[in-house]
């Protein structure tokens, strides 16, 4: 929980796994580091997100902060059935055919957005990749989809930076105050666009979900309305903007494999996976037994409150040797950071493509990209990147396309 344990966890990660995959921490507190075990638990129904009534127990006068309440009050926090409800009304804008319907925009926009980097780069002046880039692709395409717009998108950010404050395992007072202002502006926001779709719906998932809680309040409670619209702002575009600057920092680190990928852009959704596991842009969830259990060879009584450490449990060495290895041919690489089981990320598809889209097309168009400075790392744990992340883009390279398979490449197509 300290600052240089929250920048980088992976030391204390191993420390913690030498005592085992499920770790008793205190009274009534376990840490998961093992990959079956964080998987297993994740979709074991025993276990469930911190209720209202165990929240009533661990976070007295909860209900007084806007931040917690707000993402009590979204499918993020809640149990079934109300969990299963608020999730199929958001669920049919992130069916396989609609996000594979929106490739050709999220090309678009990556494309716009090296653009912008070209300039902004020209004669070798640094710019900072998370500003003009990790956040601008993830929060226009989520903008989109909630029908949000353009002008309004910069505002997001230092209200989302906020507001996810809260999610993380140890909170100041100082802290919850910041997350509370960031929720209060984006709650204040969202209530001024669910009136404005209200007077002129629109094809968004906003006036969906505005729809269905006017047309029965049992669906969707007005609370909850607000509690998701800002839950999947925040969910569509900080994993994604920590998944796009930790990826290229790795993909900078390992320059013969970021080779391949600018040649063999056919081979982004393996290396995308391995970049998951890498370097995980989500490195923890919590969940709360209900029932007697056995995980890892450890008893968990009911009650128990049990931390998944997703980035440890991605360098399980047992589930995948040499884990401190950046490999994209791994076999088998099914990475835990969008989680598993029914709170698994409603959006992990759209993350996946977005950065999919966005690799090859960084290391094809700046294949002269580098660091310009030492980037610097928030000090958060839960949600894992870079503050800022300083680059220099060299020229735009002529279009090149190089068919079949790289020579002396692995087998296994990423």
């Amino acid at each position: 929980m300290s600052p240089a344990g929250r920048v980088d966890p992976y030391p204390t990660y191993e420390r913690l796994r030498a005592h085992g995959p499920v770790v008793r921490t205190g009274p009534v507190f376990y840490v998961v580091t093992g990959y079956a075990e964080a998987d297993a638990i994740l979709r074991d129904a025993r276990f469930g997100v911190m209720d209202d009534g165990l929240r009533d127990q661990f976070m007295p006068g909860w209900r007084e902060s806007p931040a917690v309440l707000s993402i009590s009050r979204s499918m993020l926090r809640t149990n079934p059935p109300d969990h299963s409800r608020m999730r199929r009304l958001a669920a049919g804008a992130f069916t396989p055919r609609r996000i594979a319907a929106m490739r050709d925009v999220v090309e678009a926009q990556a494309d716009e957005l090296v653009d912008r980097l070209l300039a902004g780069g020209r004669d070798g002046a640094p710019v900072d990749f998370m500003a003009e880039f990790a956040y601008p692709l993830p929060v226009g395409v989520i903008c989109a989809l909630l029908g949000v717009p353009a002008a309004d998108r910069p505002l997001f950010r230092r209200w989302a930076t906020d507001l996810t404050g809260v999610l993380e395992p140890e909170i100041t007072a100082d802290e919850l105050a910041v997350a509370d202002r960031g929720a209060g502006e984006l709650r204040a926001y969202f209530t001024e666009l669910v009136a404005a779709r209200r007077r002129a719906p629109a094809d968004d998932l906003t006036t969906a979900l505005v729809q269905a809680h006017d047309s029965d309040g049992d669906r969707l409670s007005g609370d909850e309305l607000l509690a998701n619209l800002i839950v999947l702002l925040v969910a569509g575009f900080e994993t994604t903007t920590n998944l796009l600057g930790n990826g290229l920092v790795a993909l900078l680190d390992h320059p013969d494999a970021a080779a391949t990928l600018r040649e063999h852009p056919e081979f982004a959704p393996g290396y995308v996976d391995e970049l998951l596991r890498y370097d995980s842009p989500v490195q923890l969830t919590s969940r709360m037994s209900t029932e007697p259990s056995r995980h890892g060879g450890v008893d968990l009584p009911p009650e128990s409150w049990v931390i998944v450490m997703l980035g440890a449990a991605n360098r399980d060495p047992r589930r995948y040797p040499e884990p401190a290895r950046f490999d994209p041919w791994r076999p088998q690489i099914h990475p835990l950071s969008f989680g598993a089981g029914p709170h698994y990320c409603l959006g992990a598809a759209l993350a996946r493509l977005e950065a999919q889209v966005a690799f090859p097309l960084l290391l094809r168009r700046l294949p002269g990209v580098a660091l310009a400075g030492a980037p610097e790392r928030r000090v958060r744990l839960t949600l894992r990147g870079y503050a800022t992340l300083p680059i220099v883009v060299g020229r735009e390279a002529a279009p090149v396309t190089v068919p079949g398979r790289p020579p002396g490449a692995p087998g296994r197509t990423p």
